[in-house]
């Protein structure tokens, strides 16, 4: 990758002292603890392929990586995933969604780290002089390419779907050199996939329920429920937890998109499942089963109205969790043929073999943020 090292450095330096550089992170009172160094990479080059199949060489392992752009929380936790990160990741985007900061849990030096605006600029990532930027795929255009006319080496990453999920592990694994960790993780994903699975392989289509996946949102105080794109993660986890998702044939569009109680009527889906990102799914389920226009819905009579299981986060979304979800969401859909699945169980061991956190911090730090339908 050539690099115009001298016209680099003086835009880096103009931009340091402008104004549109970050806010410097205030000194510590004290010296923050240093977690253990890991084994220093072999100054040596690397080449990475990234979401698009582009070809990123660097002439030594990058050691400040920055992460950038919307969504940039639920692929750093995807990045946490490899334990090089908490030494590697140097700026971070700012988390906006969910309770509590689960990146802080694994990061120790998190509080002293850069944050950037979901919106930001080329020149505000330039400012942090990183080595490499990821990015969603999607900002190649309008934040990827403005970043590498500033000679800044970009990696794309999608994480949005199962099949996406195990290639973008790769490019992690070339990113952080160490990709026995990055067929580990993916080894965890699928294992659990093909669990599911299997154990679905044997029903017939009318036994599968009808379900409704809805987001609730109430911005600017106006309530409103949205379904998810067939292509989205949220309805791939429905179908491949051995749902039928009633919404299928509904003109949607690229995004969520918004329906009325009417169609949620017409609709009659065996299982409702209430996503909610910033208020309490708890609180909303709760104020759904009291509003008499829900009590009259098949689900709600049964009571088969369930929030969407989570933590800090919610765990139906492209979020490393969505393993979690799936494995949730197949244990509510077939209880019969998924009985022996202690969901407890299953989140400690993703967070200690995914990310390193001890027991006593699960206990603390996680569980009592369960939400939606968790024991």
């Amino acid at each position: 990758m050539k690099t115009k090292f001298l016209s680099i450095s003086m835009l880096i330096c103009s931009l340091l002292a402008g104004a549109c550089a970050p806010q410097a992170t205030p000194a510590p009172t004290q010296e923050p603890s240093t977690p253990p160094l890991l084994q220093s990479p072999v100054a040596s080059v690397i080449t990475v392929t990234d979401a698009l199949g582009r070809s990123v060489t660097f002439q030594k392992p990058p050691q400040r990586i920055a992460l950038a752009g919307k969504a940039n929380l639920l692929v750093a936790d995807a990045l946490y995933m490899f334990p090089e990160a908490a030494q590697r990741v140097a700026v971070l985007g700012k988390g906006t969604q969910g309770t509590g900061n689960f990146l802080a849990v694994v990061d120790p030096q998190y509080e002293y780290k850069p944050k950037l605006e979901n919106e930001v600029g080329p020149e505000q990532i330039a400012a942090t002089i990183p080595d490499a930027v990821v990015l969603k795929s999607y900002l190649a255009e309008t934040l990827g390419k403005p970043l590498e006319v500033l000679g800044l080496p970009v990696i794309y990453v999608d994480f949005e779907t199962p099949e996406q999920y195990e290639r973008d592990l790769k490019t992690l694994g070339q990113l952080f050199q160490d990709e026995t960790r990055a067929q580990k993780v993916a080894e965890f994903y699928r294992t659990r996939v093909d669990g599911i699975t299997q154990k679905i392989s044997g029903l017939k289509e009318e036994q599968k329920p009808k379900v409704l996946l809805l987001y609730y949102s109430n911005k600017d105080g106006t309530v409103a429920f949205n379904v998810p794109p067939m292509s989205w993660m949220q309805t791939i986890m429905v179908q491949t937890a051995g749902g039928v998702p009633v919404w299928k044939d509904a003109n949607l569009g690229k995004g969520w998109t918004k329906v009325n109680l009417e169609q949620i009527a017409a609709w009659d889906a065996d299982q409702i499942f209430i996503v909610s990102y910033f208020k309490p799914v708890n609180e909303v389920v709760n104020e759904l089963k009291a509003d008499p226009q829900w009590q009259s819905l098949r689900a709600v009579k049964e009571s088969k109205l369930y929030g969407f299981a989570g933590d800090m986060l919610s765990w139906d979304q492209a979020d490393a969790r969505w393993i979690l979800g799936l494995t949730w969401l197949a244990s509510k859909l077939h209880p019969n043929l998924f009985s022996d699945v202690n969901i407890q169980q299953e989140a400690q061991t993703f967070f200690t073999e995914m990310f390193g956190v001890s027991e006593v911090s699960f206990q603390k730090d996680i569980l009592p943020l369960f939400s939606g339908d968790l024991p």
